[in-house]
């Protein structure tokens, strides 16, 4: 689960991590007492689920509350464009106000876990304020990883190694390496799968401050962190990835047209791979699960349908511990339910009562394509998506 800034930022004054004095305001008027209040010169940032604010014209200095009103009233509001959003954006509804920070130098801090060896890789940078994957790709020497076991934890040693190669010294070294330890512990503690600082920055008067933050959080851990949820903000996601998630369904939107239903996130994984290498684009990855039932099919295939890119929806299902008679009950379920469906259908079943789901769409009065093999449905579904 991802969430916004100002959120993250909330996170890090739990762990003594520390950040600019800063306000989140939904409505612009609030901009100027936000900014007179802060002594002036502020720092007014839109809040999205996305990096690359700044260059998408998110994040402006306002040298005074005349500015940060000015500011606040074009950003709140406004659909920013950035790398991460896509083309069509994400509309802004809601900036922090902070207060300006007096930078001497901007470092990169991350956090995420290496499944190849199964621990945490601290990652830092002397190029904060850059994009960590530019950086990685034009300057790889400037990619400092430190691995953590998570079974002993951050060792004092590791902290210090990470500001030694930072270059850092004096005060500022001792208050980063207090930083680099409160942020394991959150990472830890919070269940995290990612926790980011981009800057962090040294201030003219050697303070060290995190001027950004993001935080992702491990849904699987949800269960246990109960105070998560509060941080859901299903204006930033995908509505059809909303809905899934209300039956338990594991969808994720692409950007392609031929709409996929499998069971096992394996093969589904496999089904975009074929659907590609046939000429064809996947609109979404949908696992419906190994235990799906008639009604789990039929939401899964509502949602499908949902999406105006699909032009054609590819149902690709081997029963193991799913039958295939099941999985073909809720799809005619759904179809009978739902009313016209425009766009062609291709079928293919394998496994546990693929005769007898075979059976039941074949009789069922409605049009499929039903076909045998992996390959001929990757490419029949390609076809009349109107690729290949």
């Amino acid at each position: 689960m991802k969430i916004h800034e100002y959120q993250a930022k909330q996170v890090f004054s739990r762990y003594n991590i520390p950040i600019p004095e800063g306000k989140m305001i939904t409505d612009p008027a609030e901009a100027r007492q936000t900014a007179t209040s802060l002594d002036g010169k502020v720092v007014v940032k839109a809040q999205i689920h996305a990096g690359g604010r700044g260059k998408g014209g998110g994040v402006k200095l306002a040298q005074n509350p005349d500015e940060a009103q000015k500011y606040a009233d074009d950003i709140i509001g406004m659909n920013l464009v950035t790398h991460q959003t896509g083309p069509e954006g994400k509309k802004v509804q809601r900036a922090l106000i902070e207060k300006a920070m007096d930078i001497d130098k901007e470092f990169y801090l991350g956090m995420v876990m290496d499944r190849e060896c199964s621990q945490v890789a601290f990652i830092s940078s002397t190029e904060g304020g850059m994009e960590i994957e530019k950086v990685a790709a034009e300057s790889p020497d400037k990619i400092i990883k430190t691995w953590i076991d998570p079974t002993v934890g951050l060792m004092p040693f590791q902290a210090r190694e990470i500001c030694f190669k930072l270059g850092l010294e004096g005060p500022a070294f001792k208050e980063c390496t207090k930083f680099v330890s409160n942020l394991y512990n959150l990472y830890l503690s919070e269940d995290a799968s990612l926790a980011e600082i981009n800057p962090l920055v040294v201030t003219k008067d050697g303070n060290v401050i995190a001027l950004d933050a993001k935080i992702n959080f491990d849904d699987n851990a949800a269960f246990r962190q109960k105070t998560h949820a509060d941080f859901r903000d299903l204006n930033e996601e995908e509505p059809l990835e909303t809905q899934a998630s209300k039956f338990d369904l594991n969808y994720i939107k692409l950007s392609g047209n031929v709409g996929c239903m499998v069971n096992g996130a394996g093969l589904a994984m496999a089904t975009m791979d074929l659907i590609k290498l046939c000429g064809g684009e996947p609109a979404n990855f949908l696992d419906v699960g190994g235990t799906a039932t008639a009604e789990g099919v039929e939401n899964a295939f509502r949602i499908l349908i949902a999406d105006k890119d699909v032009k054609c929806v590819l149902i690709n299902i081997f029963g193991g511990i799913v039958r295939c008679d099941r999985v073909a009950t809720g799809v005619v379920q759904a179809i009978q339910n739902i009313g016209d469906i425009n766009v062609p259908i291709v079928v293919r079943l394998e496994g546990t009562n693929a005769k007898e789901g075979l059976e039941i769409l074949n009789n069922s009065g409605l049009s499929f394509h039903t076909v045998s093999g992996f390959h001929e449905a990757a490419k029949k579904a390609a076809e009349l998506a109107g690729g290949a």
